[in-house]
C-alpha cells in the first residue's frame, strides 16, 4: 500500500536527538529549541518566534494574547481544522464561519465585513494547502475595524504572500510541525509576531504563567507566578528532531515540488477535458507544496475514485468536513450568510500521497492509476 503519509526523516534527526540528550536538557528551550527559533527567525525575517507544543496551543496562545472575552466573535472559514475554533471556543469566544474562494478554498475575503459586527475582536485567515489567503485586503479590513488578525499557516511554513513568509503578517501566525508537514517534530508548532509588546507576556503564557524566561537570562533573581498561563514548551529531543530538517529545507522543498509537480502535469488531460479540477496558485501566492489534491464532479464520484485507488494500493483521502455542520461548531459557533461553496467543494476535494521520503516510481503509478480510472 502507498501510504498517504510518512513523516519526513533526513538523516540527521537522531543524531541530534542524542546530542538533546548528552546534554542534559530536555525540557523546553534547550539548545534546539534556540537553534530552530533562530533559524526561523532570519528566514522568515520575524522578531519574535516560540516554539509550541503544536500548532493548536501556538493558536491558544494567541487567542489569549488576544484578549478575547465570552461572547466576543472571530471570524474564520468552515472549511479549516478543528483547531483553528476551538482555541478561540476555549475563552468563550464565537467563531462566525464565512464562506470559501472556491479557487484556492480559502476564506473569501469579499465576505468577511459583511459578517463583523461590534463584538468582532478577530479575523482568523487559513493559508489552505500552502496557498496564500489575500492578506492585503485582509490587513485592510483589519485595520479600518481595529481587529487582531492571527494567521493560522499550519500548512503554510515557507510559503508567501508577495514575498512575505505566511504567518509574518498579521498580529499573530501559528505554524504546524505535525508529523503530516512539510517540516516535522512528530507534534509541535510555533507562535510567531512582529510586536516586541507581546513577547513578554507570550513566555510567561507558555511557562505555566512564570516569568521562568526572565530568571533564565538573568534578568531577575528568582522567579514566580505572575499570570495565566500553561505549559506549551514542546522538549529539546522534538526540536532536535525539527531542526535536522530545517538544515535540509531546500532539499525537502525541492522533492515535494517535484511530486507537485508530477501530478499536476500527468494529470493536466483530465482537467482539460472537465473529468477533474486542479489546485489554483494566484500570481501573489508562492506555495511550499504542502498538499495535492484534485477534485472530483460530486461526492459520489470523490468516494468511487478513493475505493478504486484502495483497491490497487494507494491509500488517497477526503480533508475536513465543514466546521459550522458539525455537533460542536452548531452548538459554539455559526455561519454568516450563504454556504455556497465550502460543503459543495470540501465534498469534492481528494488528497494525493504526499510526503519528502516517497519514490517516484511510486507517484507515478498513482498517476497512472488516476489516469486509467478515467479510461485515460
Amino acid at each position: 500500500m502507498i501510504a498517504f503519509n510518512n513523516p519526513p526523516f533526513v538523516g540527521k534527526e537522531l543524531e541530534y536527538i542524542k546530542e538533546a540528550v548528552d546534554s542534559g536538557k530536555l525540557c523546553g528551550d534547550g539548545m534546539f529549541t534556540k537553534k530552530c527559533s533562530a533559524w526561523m527567525r532570519e528566514r522568515f525575517d520575524i522578531a519574535h518566534v516560540l516554539l509550541t507544543t503544536s500548532c493548536t496551543h501556538a493558536l491558544e496562545m494567541a487567542s489569549y494574547l488576544c484578549d478575547l472575552k465570552p461572547g466576543d466573535e472571530v471570524i474564520m472559514p468552515s472549511y479549516t481544522f478543528v483547531s483553528t475554533a476551538d482555541a478561540f471556543v476555549l475563552r468563550g469566544a464565537v467563531p462566525v464561519f464565512v464562506d470559501i474562494r472556491p479557487d484556492t478554498m480559502n476564506i473569501d475575503e469579499r465576505l468577511i465585513e459583511d459578517a463583523i459586527t461590534e463584538k468582532t475582536k478577530a479575523i482568523v485567515p487559513v493559508h489552505y494547502a500552502g496557498v496564500a489567503c489575500a492578506m492585503d485586503e485582509i490587513m485592510d479590513i483589519a485595520r479600518r475595524h481595529h481587529l487582531k488578525v492571527v494567521e493560522d499557516a499550519a500548512q503554510g511554513v515557507n510559503a508567501y504572500y508577495k514575498g512575505k513568509a505566511l504567518g509574518t503578517i498579521g498580529d499573530f501566525g501559528c505554524y504546524s510541525f505535525h508529523e503530516t508537514k512539510n517540516y516535522s517534530m512528530g507534534e509541535g508548532g510555533a507562535i510567531v509576531f512582529p510586536d516586541d509588546a507581546y513577547l513578554e507576556r507570550a513566555e510567561i503564557l507558555r511557562e505555566k504563567g512564570t516569568n521562568r524566561s526572565k530568571f533564565f537570562r538573568g534578568q531577575i533573581d528568582k522567579y514566580t507566578w505572575v499570570d495565566y498561563g500553561s505549559s506549551y514548551l514542546p522538549s529539546d529531543m522534538n526540536a532536535a528532531y525539527l531542526y535536522a530538517e530545517l538544515e535540509q529545507a531546500e532539499r525537502i522543498d525541492e522533492k515535494r515540488h517535484a511530486i507537485y509537480q508530477y501530478y499536476h502535469e500527468a494529470l493536466r488531460p483530465l482537467a482539460q477535458e472537465g473529468l477533474i479540477e486542479q489546485p489554483f496558485v494566484p500570481d501573489y501566492a508562492k506555495h511550499n507544496a504542502h498538499m495535492y489534491y484534485i477534485k472530483l464532479k460530486d461526492l459520489e464520484e470523490r468516494t468511487k475514485l478513493i475505493a478504486y485507488l484502495k483497491e490497487k494500493g494507494v491509500m488517497a483521502v477526503f480533508h475536513y468536513i465543514p466546521l459550522h455542520s458539525a455537533e460542536a461548531g452548531l452548538r459554539f459557533g455559526r455561519f454568516h450568510g450563504e454556504d455556497v461553496y465550502t460543503t459543495k467543494e470540501s465534498e469534492r476535494l481528494m488528497r494525493l500521497p504526499m510526503f519528502y521520503n516517497l519514490d517516484m516510481k511510486d507517484v507515478e503509478y498513482v498517476a497512472d492509476c488516476i489516469l486509467k480510472y478515467f479510461g485515460k
